[in-house]
């Protein structure tokens, strides 16, 4: 088991196992409801991919999307984090935060304490100006969450990478200052 780099009230943010994480982490990423506002689930190759790319963030940037667990339990519900992103917009390279949890563990308020945590730990840690969320409009859980976490609504924007889906395509950002 893998220790916390930090925590919050009710959470453990941590780095990448693939052999612990690539399962559970795969039922996420596979799971139909968590990714209703994503172009399409991910296979497991998928998810290997996705925890290999954030161990290689954490080692070149010191922050990733962060495997989370719950304290009491040690029950890994998905991530959180901080992550980078160099997609083709007027605000890219950009620092951004980030969340994707299993739906057993919605509605509990672990995304808005996740988020702020990692927010006030970017900016202590990471020394960034500010950093950026990014959802499709569509996405009101998402963006609920961004509010709840201290974020301001920057603009809307058509997302390059998700150009063939007309229903994700339109996306909020959201910035927050340090």
């Amino acid at each position: 088991m893998k220790p916390f780099l930090f925590t919050s009230e009710r959470l453990g943010f941590r780095t990448w196992s693939l052999a612990e994480d690539l399962l559970p982490m795969h039922l996420i990423n596979s799971n139909e409801k968590a990714m209703r506002y994503f172009p399409s689930t991910l296979t497991v190759e998928d998810t290997a991919g996705f925890i290999s790319r954030m161990n290689r963030l954490y080692q070149s940037r010191q922050h990733c999307y962060f495997a989370v667990e719950k304290l009491d339990s040690r029950t890994f519900i998905g991530f959180i984090g901080i992550g980078y992103q160099t997609f083709d917009a007027a605000f890219t390279p950009v620092t951004d935060v980030g969340w994707r949890l299993h739906p057993d563990h919605w509605g509990k308020g672990y995304a808005s304490e996740g988020a702020r945590r990692c927010l006030d730990w970017a900016c202590t840690n990471l020394k960034v100006p500010q950093i950026a969320a990014i959802a499709p409009l569509i996405n009101q859980p998402s963006i609920r969450v961004m509010e709840k976490s201290g974020m301001q609504k920057k603009t809307e924007f058509l997302h390059p990478e998700l150009s063939g889906f007309p229903s994700l395509e339109r996306c909020v950002l959201y910035t927050y200052k340090c």
